[in-house]
């Protein structure tokens, strides 16, 4: 590819500096060569180097403006700020009318955390600039700074309209929208964007992803359908495609889609992960596993690759190597709330109580609260006989479920199992308050209570 002069041009000053660097010469650049130079280096993270340009860029252009405010920026960078502010307001009473003398003081505000006087700054330097995108650009981002999602999307849609190839101003416009919950707005809004700039891939990748978050699939697709025709190798939009496709039921196109991924790049876990699926979808079974297995080789830690391996023989009625796998995920991670859940009711499905009673009992102690962990919990101490324990464990969740039948019956099962007659009944008028006809619970898992002729009579009482 040939470079334009002014590449070459760069490129030639970069050269020069560097030598002179390397052989102690002291040669001589204009001070726009300098201001490039240093901000090379500002951009590529070598504040030496580019501290050293400005020394000697300095001593060469002690009355130059622009580098003065170079120096500035690195004052800035530095958190230096009073010392910048000082130097701002002696190029104030110079140049007045400098618009980067009101950008950089608002960086100053900003990085203060005054991002309202940082925004006045800003309005003042549009008065004397000619790059409006740029600090409309940086308003968006002050605005952004004060959760104000209006004021930022108008700001970045300011800066598109001078600048319509800025493609973070228009990833930041999508992002308000989305936050303040106008997915349709944003449509509309990239749909009058396109028809002005109509290869703009980002634009359509993100109708896409807007149409996706509707649940339209079939536009999401004929989004990332043009978006994959102006960049064929825009992994991110074959990757969202074929989610799309998956979501229509459309396997066989969702693994060529995922495929094309893997082609432009290195295969990643959850494409692996993905393809298993389809495959599973269309009865492959063969194929799901052997992608299945590529998952978890390809990322040991990721818990859904175990898990799909895992819940792919439960389904098959295998739990022997059921186990075997969700064993191999717990060497991995052990304190993996889903692989202690999955052990425990595959041990439950082989009738290994004690090793069932462990896992759930773990599946909590890691974080798992939903209501029915705590229930098959609950359920197998009650096997084994461990009433006093069982009650501990349902008062525990009453906790995140205070109005759960489903818990409060058990309690009355429990309670009447250990002669204690008053929490019993206190428990039992709980849970037909809650829901009357689940009185069946006791019936299912307290046949010997539910006899009772004290039972019977309250459950009467209550319905009449």
């Amino acid at each position: 590819m040939q470079l334009s002069d002014e590449e070459e041009d760069y490129n030639l000053s970069l050269s020069k500096f560097e030598s002179m660097l390397k052989t102690n010469k002291v040669l001589f650049f204009d001070s726009e060569e300098f201001e490039d130079i240093i901000l090379h280096y500002l951009d590529m993270g070598k504040a030496n180097l580019a501290k050293k340009a400005l020394k000697l860029a300095l001593e060469q252009h002690p009355r130059s403006t622009g580098l003065k405010l170079v120096q500035v920026e690195m004052l800035v960078y530095d958190d230096k700020l009073d010392q910048a502010e000082k130097l701002l307001n002696e190029l104030y009473a110079i140049e007045p009318t400098n618009e980067e003398i009101y950008i950089q003081q608002a960086n100053i505000f900003s990085k203060r955390d005054n991002h309202e006087k940082a925004v006045e700054l800003l309005n003042i330097a549009l008065k004397y600039t000619d790059d409006y995108a740029d600090v409309y650009n940086l308003m968006g981002m002050e605005y952004l700074f004060m959760d104000n999602l209006e004021m930022a999307k108008e700001s970045f849609i300011k800066c598109l309209e001078e600048d319509f190839e800025d493609q973070s101003a228009l990833y930041n416009v999508v992002y308000c929208f989305e936050f303040l919950d106008q997915n349709q707005e944003a449509i509309d809004y990239l749909t009058k964007y396109i028809d002005k700039n109509p290869y703009s891939e980002i634009a359509w990748h993100q109708i896409g992803r807007l149409h996706y978050g509707l649940k339209e699939y079939e536009n999401a697709i004929r989004a990332f359908d043009y978006a994959t025709l102006i960049d064929d190798e825009f992994l991110g939009a074959f990757m969202e495609r074929a989610k799309a496709l998956e979501r229509l039921k459309k396997y066989e196109e969702a693994i060529e889609s995922y495929n094309r991924t893997i082609e432009l790049d290195d295969a990643t876990s959850y494409a692996l992960l993905r393809i298993g699926k389809c495959y599973e979808k269309l009865g492959n079974k063969v194929q799901a596993l052997n992608f299945f297995n590529k998952t978890v080789h390809e990322d040991p830690l990721l818990d859904k690759g175990w898990i799909a391996i895992t819940d792919f023989y439960v389904r098959q009625n295998n739990f022997q190597k059921a186990l075997f796998f969700v064993n191999k995920a717990l060497a991995i991670d052990n304190q993996n709330r889903m692989y202690w859940k999955r052990y425990a009711t595959i041990n439950k499905q082989m009738n290994f109580f004690e090793e069932a009673e462990f896992g759930y009992r773990k599946a909590v102690e890691f974080g798992d609260y939903a209501l029915d962990t705590w229930l098959f919990w609950v359920d197998i101490l009650q096997f084994l006989g461990e009433f006093e324990t069982c009650i501990q464990t349902l008062l525990q969740a009453s906790e995140y479920f205070p109005e759960e039948n489903e818990v409060e019956y058990r309690l009355v099962g429990l309670y009447f199992m250990i002669q204690d007659t008053t929490k019993a009944k206190f428990h039992l008028s709980n849970a037909l308050r809650l829901n009357f006809d689940n009185y069946i619970i006791l019936e299912d898992l307290f046949p010997v209570v539910w006899t009772r002729k004290m039972v019977q009579n309250y459950i009467a009482k209550h319905k009449k």
